[in-house]
């Protein structure tokens, strides 16, 4: 996926964060597909559940819908940090954009001398710091937290359009290992592929009206004798090379 990103990607930023995918609540004992599902906390609801986690990796397009570069599956006890160390943490001259559960200083250190990477998070209070301390900094840690959680807003915004879309997190269904990849992964490349027809159709229909409005004008244009250069005005054109930067 990474060999083949729009133009208008930032491929020096990454947005990273993960998605609870369900397969029963948590009352109930798992039996389906146990290699990549088990018991963990899913904070969007904030109840434990049996299902899998689905981690992105995605390049930053500002104004459009982010670009996933790594999709990974792992079971829902899984911490997020983990598989940011273990596949995401040996790639150059990056900066990544988390939440605070991807906290981890010694790690981000070692990154950074390493690898010329950086990682944004939200600042973490820490706990039984004196009230004094802690609102020394307060006001300067609250616009840093601010502006990074701005900054990987997008990737959430895919997260509710995946779900909006395909319904992703509802896997009651699935009875199989192979069958729960095929009901992620489908319903992602589903969702891409509806958005590229979707969007392409609009243009058509773009298009389609622009030359009809551009026939009416022409026409009470010659009728009534108004000026090209106001018939010119309104010409609707539509810039086709887009369609790749979905």
């Amino acid at each position: 996926m990474s060999n083949n990103y729009p133009d208008d990607c930032q491929v020096d930023t990454n947005l990273i964060d993960s998605l609870p995918i369900i397969t029963s609540s948590g009352k109930r004992p798992n039996a389906v597909a146990k290699e990549l599902t088990d018991k963990g906390l899913c904070s969007t609801k904030n109840m434990y559940c049996h299902g899998s986690k689905l981690h992105a990796l995605a390049f930053s397009r500002p104004g459009h819908l982010l670009f996933p570069e790594s999709l990974i599956v792992t079971p829902a006890s899984e911490n997020d940090l983990n598989v940011q160390k273990q596949y995401w943490s040996n790639f150059y001259d990056r900066t990544f954009y988390g939440d605070k559960i991807y906290n981890d200083i010694d790690f981000f250190n070692k990154m950074t001398c390493s690898y010329n990477s950086r990682m944004m998070i939200p600042i973490k209070a820490v706990k039984g710091l004196a009230l004094m301390i802690s609102q020394i900094d307060k006001a300067a840690n609250d616009l840093y937290s601010t502006a990074v959680s701005k900054i990987r807003q997008p990737i959430e915004a895919l997260f509710n359009w995946l779900i909006e879309k395909t319904d992703i997190q509802r896997v009651s269904k699935v009875r199989s290992t192979s069958g729960l990849v095929v009901h992620i992964f489908g319903r992602i490349a589903a969702a891409y592929i509806f958005l590229i027809f979707n969007y392409s159709f609009a243009l058509i229909l773009i298009r389609y009206i622009g030359n009809m409005s551009n026939q009416i004008l022409f026409y009470y244009g010659c009728k009534y004798n108004i000026p090209v250069l106001y018939r010119s005005m309104i010409t609707l054109e539509v810039d086709w090379t887009r369609c790749k930067n979905i």
